[in-house]
């Protein structure tokens, strides 16, 4: 009876604000009082209705004008939406109508549908929409843009990537939107994958810290509230495995692999308290993962023991019927994909999931229990996310960071520590801010190829919806130096184009050359070719003919091969993609404003038949004796210049062994000569001598990043667990094997014994 008046207070719907109070009780007592609630909602339902909240469409759907082809400006269609919401019970829509919208066209979209949810339905359940916030809320126009995930993991600043996680919420949040699908905790172990740039790159270490830090930025310590989002993490499972490098094409993973390499990030993810789970679009080892129980329900459900909302990626289910061919028919397909465990299907244009599905609960193939715990997973996201009782429409005064210079400076320091210094010949850089400059070259005065994808459309190609507020990387170099000239040059695939680049080239002297790609992503970024553009290798070659100091920028979705010209080069600078803040930031560093500490997260390739990454097999490593150049890089996974020296001493464990579950400190001292101040990552990795499963030449396990003052020393403490030296053996079951381990500090090595 304790609950009884709460529960008279709950149920009372203020329809126009969608107000359902939520009740101060202990913290150990909510999720109990969330039970009381769902259960009794539940109770209500009929199968329409619960399979309704299972069904997500596409924002297209409910708007004026076709699918794909809305009418501007985009406007929803009051009949649709009444068929949507009303008739067929949807609980879920997504995505923008091809390209970011204003505040306020948000408000009014998610609004209208929202006040349809709690004013026409019988349960007034609220909508729970869903958007792929990237790198900063890319789909609001004005928010704050970030550099890309993989730019973000350079920094090697799980802080930094925090707080910029937080900035995307509270944006997200500011249009009325809930629900971001990211971080991407994929491993990028296939550099030619298009969704590389989506990834914290190709170390599963690094993956699951820098994915920990945006579950905890984007959902908040405490929970979300309306400054925060539920996360997504994605895609669940081994989704960037596929053997190929092509986008959603089958992988191969063994069982011990897919849980050293590609589980950890997601399970430290639901440890961290993660709402959502997307799964992955491909196949394991010829089973495609919408279809696969001893994934969705086995790992996910019983072992993981994760409790929210598990949705499909764009069309999967229908993709089991006409890409995988597991299913016979679009039914089939729905029945597979709900028995193996999914929650919510973005189906997203049409209403086939939602009328398969009444029909196979109507039919007895699928229980109406088995409704019931997916039903409940989204009713309590909806509930954690207090749908129930936040305004149909943010209020703006709630919101007035919004765009901010505060936030704006965030994501111009992500960009600096970014940026990563990969060569850096007879101190080429920085430049004097006297030089005579001519800077050149596709990415040299473009935003989108700055941005890439997932920036205000889809694919980020269309520079109509460019910030123009924003610097290029030339207007950010000419605003520190008026002595700075720009020509295109040569495009992305085109042949140099007829301008007076070499006349300026030979009149500078500094060439910057900025070299990019398309912006691009999934099916549309696959690629038979890491290797940059002739067009762009030629120009490279003839401004090198030219003897004069020339700096490569490398701008770009994944690690195009330069090996023809890396040589050729004063300087290279591995820009990513930066983002908005992306000009200025790497004009500070190429001036000296700042001091460059950006790391590579992924391995860089020399050749395309030799992709391997740093943790590879002795097997795999260079052998001039017998002619073996299996790893063989243009520059190695963690590698990464400054303008100021440290030197790393003093590599000690506090003890020469360690015992199962025990723990040793492992201390380093680093020290900065030079008169200026430097932000260093320090990086440890542990080399196992001998193992029964063959071991890697070295594992990164731990990093931190400090900052030395000139001429400073400092001390720098790790504290190792004996559990970072198990291995995954061939059962898939993580063990300890007694033995010696190379603990390893920059060219720095002790040995630890486990015992």
């Amino acid at each position: 009876m304790r609950y009884a008046v709460l529960l008279f207070v709950i149920f009372t719907i203020t329809a126009c604000r969608m107000i359902i109070p939520v009740p101060e009780l202990p913290s150990d007592t909510m999720d109990e009082f969330y039970e009381q609630q769902i259960s009794e909602l539940i109770s209500k339902m009929t199968i329409e209705e619960k399979v309704g909240q299972m069904t997500q469409l596409n924002i297209d759907v409910v708007c004026v004008g076709e699918v794909y082809n809305l009418q501007e400006p985009h406007r929803i269609d009051s009949a649709k939406l009444h068929k949507a919401i009303v008739d067929n019970h949807v609980g879920s829509i997504l995505n923008c109508g091809g390209h970011a919208y204003p505040l306020a066209q948000w408000h009014e979209m998610i609004g209208n549908i929202q006040r349809v949810a709690a004013q026409k339905t019988r349960l007034k359940i609220p909508v729970l929409y869903g958007i792929d916030a990237i790198h900063g809320a890319n789909y609001v126009m004005g928010s704050t843009l970030f550099p890309q995930p993989l730019a973000q993991a350079a920094t090697f600043n799980t802080e930094l990537v925090r707080k910029g996680a937080a900035v995307t919420a509270y944006e997200t949040r500011a249009a009325g939107i809930p629900w971001n699908f990211s971080p991407v905790l994929d491993v990028a172990r296939h550099p030619a994958w298009s969704r590389v740039f989506e990834t914290y790159g190709e170390d599963t270490y690094l993956c699951t810290e820098m994915g920990g830090a945006v579950i905890d930025g984007y959902q908040g310590i405490a929970g979300p509230d309306k400054y925060h989002v539920a996360a997504c993490m994605k895609h669940f499972l081994g989704y960037s495995g596929a053997r190929t490098g092509k986008d959603r094409t089958p992988a191969y993973i063994p069982n011990n692999q897919l849980r050293e390499i590609y589980l950890p990030p997601f399970q430290e993810a639901v440890r961290r308290g993660a709402l959502t789970v997307m799964i992955n679009s491909g196949e394991i080892n010829g089973v495609p993962v919408h279809a696969n129980y001893d994934i969705l329900t086995t790992l996910l459900r019983d072992e993981l023991k994760f409790e929210g909302i598990a949705v499909t990626d764009w069309e999967d289910v229908m993709k089991l019927h006409l890409n995988h061919k597991t299913a016979s028919s679009l039914k089939e397909a729905t029945y597979q994909a709900v028995q193996a465990g999914i929650d919510m299907c973005m189906v997203p244009n049409d209403y086939n999931f939602t009328n398969h599905l009444i029909e196979l609960v109507k039919e007895g193939r699928i229980s109406e229990e088995r409704l019931d715990k997916s039903v409940r997973r989204i009713l309590w996201v909806k509930q954690k996310l207090r749908l129930n009782s936040s305004p149909m429409i943010p209020s703006a005064k709630d919101y007035n960071l919004f765009g901010s210079p505060d936030f704006q400076k965030e994501a111009l320091n992500t960009a600096e520590e970014s940026i990563t210094l990969l060569e850096n010949r007879n101190s080429a850089l920085p430049l004097g801010k006297q030089d005579k400059i001519f800077v050149t070259g596709p990415a040299a005065h473009s935003m989108i190829l700055l941005n890439g994808a997932w920036t205000r459309t889809w694919q980020g190609a269309d520079e109509k919806w460019d910030d123009t507020t924003k610097y290029t990387i030339y207007e950010a170099l000419k605003a520190k130096n008026p002595n700075v000239q720009y020509a295109l040059g040569c495009d992305v695939l085109d042949k140099p184009v007829s301008d007076n680049a070499m006349q300026l080239a030979s009149e500078s002297d500094v060439i910057i050359v900025c070299l990019g790609e398309y912006p691009s992503t999934e099916k549309v970024g696959d690629i038979d070719d890491l290797s940059f553009s002739r067009a762009q290798l030629d120009y490279v070659k003839a401004l090198a003919s030219l003897r004069k100091k020339l700096i490569l920028v490398l701008v770009e979705n994944r690690p195009r091969l330069v090996n023809e010209i890396a040589d050729l080069a004063s300087a290279v600078v591995m820009a990513y993609q930066p983002g908005d803040f992306g000009g200025e930031a790497l004009a500070n560093i190429l001036y000296g404003d700042v001091n460059p500490s950006g790391r590579l997260p992924i391995t860089y390739p020399r050749y395309n038949q030799s992709m391997l990454t740093y943790d590879h097999k002795y097997t795999e490593t260079f052998d001039q004796k017998f002619a073996n150049t299996a790893f063989n890089p243009q520059w190695e996974f963690g590698h990464g210049l400054s303008y100021s020296n440290v030197f790393y001493s003093d590599l000690k464990v506090a003890s020469p062994e360690v015992v199962q579950n025990g723990l040793v400190n492992v201390t380093v001292t680093l020290q900065n000569p030079s008169d200026r101040s430097v932000k260093e990552s320090v990086l440890l990795f542990i080399r196992d001598h001998y193992a029964s499963v063959t071991p890697s030449v070295k594992k990164l396990k731990q990093f931190q990043k400090i900052e030395l003052q000139p001429r400073e020393t400092k001390t720098v403490t790790f504290i190792l667990k004996a559990s970072d030296l198990k291995l995954c053996d061939r059962n898939g079951q993580w063990i300890y094997e007694n033995g010696d381990f190379d603990i390893i500090i920059g060219k720095l090595k002790t040995t630890l014994t486990l015992k």
